[in-house]
């Protein structure tokens, strides 16, 4: 099956699991993407000249969020949610997502399941049908605001264009030499790479709110870092039960054992992301060795099966067990409900254990934690803070030029083993 993801340049297309020709795919979204953002910018200003420039005087009253790619963000943009549903209500407020991480606006619960809109991206003649779909159910609702999550994307700021909203929220470059995208955003932002991207979603959402001839926007204080809210996950009882089940199957007893969840991102897309996977094994095993009642539990895709169930068996203890390719997102996260700590890459699961009481330690490297941490008080990030890094950002796709993460290497086990031991005595206070 195709992976279509033209729009997104830091994706890959995929056949079967294997990345294709990701040079096409930048090529699209840089030249393509980049024409019809000038053709529709032009068209725009032809526009503008029957109707008029948006003012103040027009007020959001149904506002469409684009945010298709990376659930882990969108974790991160919960509170930008929040802000626009207590000014216009949860049914007037919509979301625009790839079907495959559509399940963590689900389980966050935010909107209304209706006002959830899942594009398909397994071939480009779905992903249009499904453009067709949305945008004519957009104008049918009468949604007059987009707020653009997807930081100079091509393809988001062409999907506001064509919402038929009259206010439209996202990056312009200005007079940097940042990435094309038109003059399509009748709000326009300064990119601002010292801002947490959480406390930045929030300001893309209160800038529809502001006046649009301020420029650049926004001129306000960004909002104070740790005030974020976070919906709270509540597991399903049917949940539990089956993620019960497969530890006690593989000899674990959340009621007597200290979980530990290692997260390596054996697959992982962005390769100098990952902390190297005889380090998560030497971790395992130091904490199996310390602590009589620690168990590892290893989690991941389903295409990251064989090297998590490779990895328990190199731990070579009856405490460790694989559950990658085993549980749904949901039950996911009533295993983190379960456990005590999970040590991860930055990747999602970071973000998701946010939403539940689990520590977390995550590790960065090619982006940082200034901008991406996972939010909540029992999240430690650890970083070595090479001065290349981070060398991935929304200015080059997160095409990083990097080809071995060294920033990565740089961490050791002792110092995530102390993180652990830490986030365990914390819990015990």
């Amino acid at each position: 099956m195709w992976r279509f993801s033209f729009l997104y340049p830091h994706r890959t297309m995929e056949r079967e699991g294997q990345a294709l020709n990701v040079k096409t795919i930048r090529w699209l979204d840089i030249y393509a993407g980049a024409l019809v953002c000038a053709m529709l910018t032009v068209l725009d200003r032809v526009l503008r000249l029957f109707r008029g420039n948006v003012t103040t005087a027009d007020t959001p009253r149904r506002v469409l969020f684009i945010k298709l790619i990376e659930q882990g963000a969108t974790v991160l943009a919960a509170e930008a949610i929040l802000r626009a549903v207590q000014r216009v209500g949860r049914e007037n407020v919509f979301f625009c997502v790839f079907g495959e991480n559509r399940p963590i606006l689900d389980i966050m619960d935010l909107l209304p399941a209706e006002n959830v809109f899942a594009f398909r991206n397994d071939s480009l003649w779905l992903f249009a049908e499904d453009t067709w779909r949305c945008m004519r159910a957009m104008r049918a609702r009468g949604v007059d605001t987009t707020v653009d999550l997807e930081f100079f994307s091509r393809g988001s700021a062409v999907l506001a264009w064509l919402s038929g909203a009259r206010i439209r929220v996202g990056l312009h470059r200005f007079t940097s030499e940042g990435p094309y995208r038109g003059d399509l955003m009748t709000h326009r932002v300064q990119y601002n790479p010292y801002i947490h991207t959480a406390a930045f979603y929030s300001l893309l959402t209160d800038c529809a709110w502001l006046d649009p001839g301020e420029m650049p926007m926004p001129k306000v204080l960004p909002p104070v870092p740790g005030t974020e809210r976070l919906p709270r996950f509540q597991p399903e009882p049917v949940s539990l039960d089956r993620v019960k089940s497969l530890l006690t199957k593989s000899g674990i007893r959340p009621e007597e054992h200290r979980i530990v969840i290692l997260n390596p991102n054996a697959s992982d897309l962005i390769p100098i992301r990952k902390w190297p996977l005889e380090r998560f094994e030497e971790v395992g095993r130091r904490l199996i060795e310390e602590d009589e009642h620690a168990a590892i539990v290893v989690t991941g895709t389903e295409n990251e099966r064989k090297a998590a169930e490779a990895l328990c068996r190199a731990l070579d203890t009856p405490h460790a067990a694989s559950l990658a390719g085993k549980t749904s997102l949901r039950e996911l996260l009533a295993l983190y409900t379960l456990s005590a700590v999970l040590v991860t890459n930055d990747s999602g699961p970071g973000h998701f254990a946010a939403l539940t009481d689990i520590a977390s330690v995550v590790l960065f490297g090619p982006e940082t934690p200034d901008r991406y941490g996972p939010l909540g008080r029992k999240a430690r990030t650890i970083c070595a803070g090479l001065a290349c890094t981070p060398c991935v950002n929304a200015f080059n796709h997160r095409f990083s030029p990097c080809m071995r993460g060294r920033c990565m290497e740089a961490i050791g086990v002792d110092e995530v083993v102390r993180a652990v031991q830490d986030a365990y005595r914390d819990g015990a206070l």
